[in-house]
């Protein structure tokens, strides 16, 4: 007689215990201190509306956003003559792979953030967040009903 397998079931994943690192985008792409602003706005046309600003060894020390990078332009600036260092926003919010999603939701409704740059214990970036990832992680979750 044979041994009949289990059917395996696929479970989806619980939301309300799901972590940042579970969604998080782990390839991000990063500048320095003294990289220029057409530089970072070509990294963003071809990946995030947000480029976190790194040290030589990753620490995170600031972030451009696009809004940085229009208030540059409107304030005469040329984006190749302007430093990451010069229009970043200095010790942004950055939260732990290990924080719940729940709590970045809550985050993010009290606030005008659209990306969280993700850090370990050392303040190394290791991700980056978006809106559009939680939401993403939600619906996968099954929780799209009311």
């Amino acid at each position: 007689m044979p041994i009949k397998k289990k059917a395996r079931t696929r479970t989806k994943k619980d939301f309300s215990v799901m972590m940042v690192k579970q969604v998080m985008q782990r390839l991000v792409q990063s500048a320095h201190l003294k990289t220029k602003g057409d530089v970072i706005a070509s990294l963003m046309i071809e990946g995030f509306g947000a480029v976190p600003v790194v040290d030589a060894k990753d620490k995170l020390l600031g972030i451009v956003s696009e809004h940085d990078l229009l208030a540059a332009m409107d304030d005469g600036h040329k984006l190749g003559a302007v430093a990451a260092g010069d229009i970043m926003t200095c010790n942004p919010y950055s939260i732990h792979p290990e924080a719940m999603l729940p709590t970045l939701v809550h985050v993010f409704r009290a606030s005008d953030l659209i990306r969280v740059p993700v850090v370990d214990a050392k303040d190394k970036l290791v991700g980056i967040i978006a809106r559009r990832d939680v939401l993403r992680a939600y619906l996968a979750a099954g929780r799209a009903g009311c």
